[in-house]
């Protein structure tokens, strides 16, 4: 079978989940997966031919496609901030916006980073703590970006935990000198939860749970359908739970001086800034992200 027959056809069994565009995409990134492939292939040998072989396993993925499973889960990885991640149904996608979120953290980092640098030996490592890691993305992107960060990642959920450990970067941490990120069991929901345990860090970061019940008709089926809802909804009568329990625990781990970043609902933004404010953060902030949508909550102490 051609290959431009194969990507002609397989986008057209897509398209009644996505626009043309994008369903194309989504074929040309199974190909690349699969066999190899680039996404100009076809364009520059016309007459490349797909090995048999390879045809059943691509037609079982294109069911799968068809159905409304995300192509990340069926390649098994999605690309983030230039690193490839291991994902499965028991985390979230990474998403190009929280992208932003670590673009942030690793400009903050590396600058408290280098404002330590005369201390020489006697320097303090810098410290962030992410909350709701899921697959690590954030944490293993501030670790591997900011060599000698010291970063702690905590979830409640021990297949996403099991997720973000098996994350294959520690040998690349290893040529670069990072310090692989410390992941723990942990549910910031848990009132008796002993907050002090977790220590002092000059970064919390997260990107919690805050897409509404009430919203989750509007999601697309490969979303609502296939993505951890543990890791998705809040309930309506409190969508802010996660921010507070957030504001909570940055009050005893939060350094002097020390930022957080939290994602948040476009919806929400004045209404979680007011949140952070209230517990005593009176340096916030409300950033938007490349739609020009609230997505970011910036405090200090």
């Amino acid at each position: 079978m051609l290959l431009t027959e194969f990507i002609r056809e397989s986008t057209a069994s897509l398209e009644h989940l996505y626009p043309t565009v994008e369903a194309r995409s989504i074929v040309l990134m199974l190909c690349e997966a699969r066999i190899g492939t680039k996404n100009y292939t076809h364009i520059v040998e016309p007459e490349y031919k797909i090995n048999s072989k390879a045809l059943p396993g691509l037609k079982a993925d294109m069911e799968r496609l068809s159905g409304g499973e995300p192509i990340q889960y069926v390649i098994g990885r999605a690309e983030f901030c230039g690193f490839s991640f291991k994902v499965n149904p028991s985390v979230l996608i990474p998403r190009p916006e929280t992208e932003l979120l670590c673009r942030n953290a690793i400009k903050t980092a590396a600058r408290i980073q280098r404002m330590r640098i005369p201390y020489g030996k006697q320097a303090e490592p810098v410290r962030v703590l992410d909350l709701c890691t899921g697959s690590g993305n954030i944490a293993w992107t501030l670790a591997l970006s900011v060599p000698g960060v010291h970063v702690t990642a905590v979830d409640v959920s021990d297949a996403a935990l099991a997720v973000a450990t098996g994350q294959p970067f520690a040998e690349q941490a290893k040529e670069i000198g990072a310090v692989v990120p410390k992941f723990m069991h942990y549910d910031i929901l848990d009132d008796a939860t002993d907050y002090a345990g977790l220590g002092t860090y000059d970064l919390i970061l997260s990107n919690p749970p805050y897409i509404m019940e009430k919203e989750k008709g509007m999601l697309r089926k490969n979303v609502k359908d296939y993505e951890p809802a543990d890791a998705l909804f809040v309930p309506d009568e409190d969508p802010l739970l996660y921010y507070r329990a957030i504001a909570a625990i940055a009050r005893r781990c939060l350094a002097p001086q020390g930022k957080g970043i939290v994602e948040i609902n476009e919806l929400l933004g004045k209404e979680t800034e007011a949140l952070f404010r209230e517990a005593g953060y009176p340096l916030t902030e409300v950033v938007k992200d490349f739609y020009e949508k609230n997505r970011f909550i910036i405090f200090e102490k």
